[in-house]
């Protein structure tokens, strides 16, 4: 990535959900070391411009960009390159239920054309060692707790050593102890690797917390709020 060129940008782009426009003229930049929130009611569009920048809705009408991959137009066979591009974790963690973490890690690796066995072994053992889940390697999904489940999840985003993490409310299914854990993990890899992190929340409490730039959904807007400006939102408290 280019000095000073933005990792994620959209210039007057619409997003969609399905075939409704949920969100128009979307202007956004995100930079190298970049914590974004973007926020808001439920509806509002936060998930759709997620699945706009990792290419799972159609970009149609204005300009995106992610990770050095045009949006408009992208072709089928090159979303798997963008996506070893970035990390991507979910509020349900998404990790396969009948393996163990090691094997859950590996099968991402293999699905991204690592194939050296040492080189797996300890990409993994590394990405489990900054999640804090190094002893957990060998553990099941389900002998995990919530947040045990999530730090995997995280551990996941890493392995390719993305340009930039999003998060999809990380937190949502987590207690507020659990999710505050969470969050110094994703703040501790976004000032300790320069990672960028795009996170959608609902939770006041966390963008107020742990400052970031914060992007507010709205009246089919999303523009970015200044911090002398109070955010006029009923989010959860």
């Amino acid at each position: 990535m280019e000095q000073n060129k933005p990792i994620i940008s959209f210039r007057n782009a619409d997003i969609i959900n399905g075939e409704a426009t949920v969100i128009y003229n979307l202007n956004m930049d995100v930079m190298s070391g970049d914590f974004v929130y973007i926020v808001g009611k439920v509806g509002t569009g936060k998930t759709s411009i997620i699945r706009t920048i990792i290419a799972e809705n159609p970009l149609v009408k204005g300009e995106g960009e992610a990770c050095g991959f045009q949006l408009n137009g992208i072709k089928d066979r090159e979303i798997p390159y963008l996506r070893r591009r970035m990390g991507v974790v979910f509020q349900d963690f998404q990790l396969l239920m009948d393996r163990s973490v090691e094997d859950n890690l590996s099968f991402v690796l293999r699905a991204t054309g690592w194939k050296n066995e040492d080189e797996m072994s300890k990409r993994i053992s590394s990405v489990l060692e900054a999640v804090g889940m190094q002893r957990k390697a060998h553990k099941m999904p389900h002998q995990l707790s919530g947040g045990e489940q999530q730090r995997i999840a995280i551990a996941r985003s890493l392995l390719n050593d993305p340009e930039v993490i999003i998060a999809d409310e990380p937190t949502g299914n987590l207690d507020n102890e659990t999710a505050d854990g969470i969050m110094k993990l994703l703040t501790g890899i976004n000032k300790d690797k320069g990672t960028a992190i795009v996170m959608v929340t609902h939770n006041r409490q966390i963008f107020e917390k742990y400052p970031g730039r914060v992007m507010v959904c709205k009246d089919e807007n999303c523009i970015e709020q200044n911090e002398e400006d109070a955010i006029d939102l009923e989010l959860t408290i």
